[in-house]
């Protein structure tokens, strides 16, 4: 798919999507429930969250779409080896690996994408230790057993969803167990968004020095009704180009969200950005802009949006922290920095930093998508500061995360006209 940008300011209001970080974390909890789940998410899933239906399914739930929501019922007994698709999705992946092993299920996990590149090997560690069969190390694999209760040491600095899934699997054991952490947490308040999804599913967890333990003898208890909130991750893109040539208004967004990207209004406001809150509305608008320092390791999300703000401001900015980038989708560092090279940026791409020059504007051109998510979205909004018309392949990407989010840009006063030459 290829999108055909020409400049033009956003400018207006959006609801916030539903967060993907949430939406993980609420389906899994009311898959392995007591009773079925009311999830209130009015827009259709982004192809991540479709991934862990589809294989909650797989695993013996049943998920439907209904009136703005996604009804769960609970897991039940499955076929003998469940086969669970995650797509791209590392979320998923990460998720139910532990989980799959607490249920005891025989589970065939496959990918695409980059996914079967993605690292899991600290992982795979701990579902061995824990008396689990893997066959192979990366995707496709082969799962059997049943998880034993226990202490688990998991590393902090690689993947905070690494700890989320074991929590998630902990509490499906008799005796629970205890997560210990070998290093820094990086991403933190994501594990934070599991602890808080729990406390909605009635799971008590323990907060230990260096860890978590689940106490024995617990199930994931109903809510009945859980609303999904908005997706800060995803409305950072529309916010910065309040920054640069709104104002932009985004509505349900919780300024007590846990989720980690909420980060983008201090950073916003760092640049020089203008930024008002009030009752689940967020305006950013214009300002005189200036360049920042800021260390990213628990907000590695945010690089591709923050550099296209640092591009068009006065001054040099530098970014740390930034070495997780590059086991995401693609090696964020490298294609952040070829995308905005590619229309003229001066971005110099270190080990785990980067750094932005910033100039009045920038100049047409040709964008790669990548087929990452963040990257395509990054690139609609520089073409807002740029001198003329920007072309953007692998356009296809934003299905990822945000389904809409061009028909969103063109709500705002973008000019995009898409051509699926799929």
């Amino acid at each position: 798919m290829k999108a055909v940008f020409s400049p033009a300011a956003l400018r207006g209001e959006l609801p916030a999507i539903p967060s993907k970080s949430d939406a993980h974390r609420a389906l899994i909890c009311a898959a392995l429930a007591d009773a079925p789940t009311r999830l209130v998410m009015p827009d259709w899933p982004a192809n991540d969250i479709q991934a862990t239906i589809r294989c909650l399914n797989a695993l013996g739930a049943k998920i439907a779409r209904t009136d703005g929501a996604l009804v769960v019922q609970p897991i039940q007994p499955s076929p003998k080896c469940a086969e669970l698709n995650c797509g791209e999705s590392g979320s998923t992946l990460r998720f139910l690996l532990p989980v799959a092993a607490a249920l005891g299920r025989e589970t065939r996990f496959t990918g695409e994408g980059r996914l079967p590149d993605r690292p899991i090997g600290p992982l795979l560690d701990c579902l061995r230790a824990g008396g689990i069969t893997i066959e192979g190390n990366l995707l496709p694999l082969h799962l059997s057993g049943q998880l034993q209760s226990g202490e688990y040491r998991l590393p902090g600095d690689v993947s905070s969803q690494f700890i989320s899934g074991f929590l998630l699997a902990l509490p499906l054991l008799p005796e629970g167990g205890e997560i210990r952490l070998s290093g820094p947490l990086q991403s933190a308040p994501y594990v934070e968004m599991t602890l808080q999804t729990f406390a909605r599913f009635s799971i008590q967890v323990e907060q230990l020095p260096d860890g978590w333990r689940i106490p024995a003898g617990q199930r994931y208890r109903s809510p009945d009704v859980f609303e999904i909130e908005g997706d800060w991750s995803n409305m950072a893109f529309f916010l910065a180009a309040g920054a640069l040539c709104g104002p932009v208004t985004c509505t349900g967004l919780s300024r007590d969200s846990l989720q980690g990207d909420r980060e983008i209004l201090n950073l916003l406001r760092r640049f020089g950005a203008s930024v008002e809150e009030s009752d689940g509305r967020v305006t950013v608008s214009p300002a005189p802009l200036r360049a920042v320092h800021a260390d990213i390791s628990q907000t590695p999300d945010l690089a591709p949006i923050l550099a296209v703000v640092a591009a068009v401001v006065q001054g040099e900015s530098v970014f740390t922290g930034a070495g997780r980038l590059r086991i995401k989708e693609t090696d964020r560092l490298q294609t952040v920095t070829a995308m905005l090279r590619a229309l003229g940026a001066h971005v110099i791409e270190g080990e785990d930093s980067f750094r932005v020059i910033g100039q009045p504007m920038l100049r047409e051109g040709n964008a790669d998508g990548t087929g990452d998510h963040r990257i395509s979205m990054a690139a609609a909004i520089a073409a807002t500061v740029c001198e003329g018309q920007v072309t953007l392949t692998g356009a296809e990407s934003v299905e990822k995360s945000y389904p809409s989010f061009y028909q969103d840009y063109v709500k705002l006063g973008g000019k995009c006209d898409v051509v699926d030459d799929r």
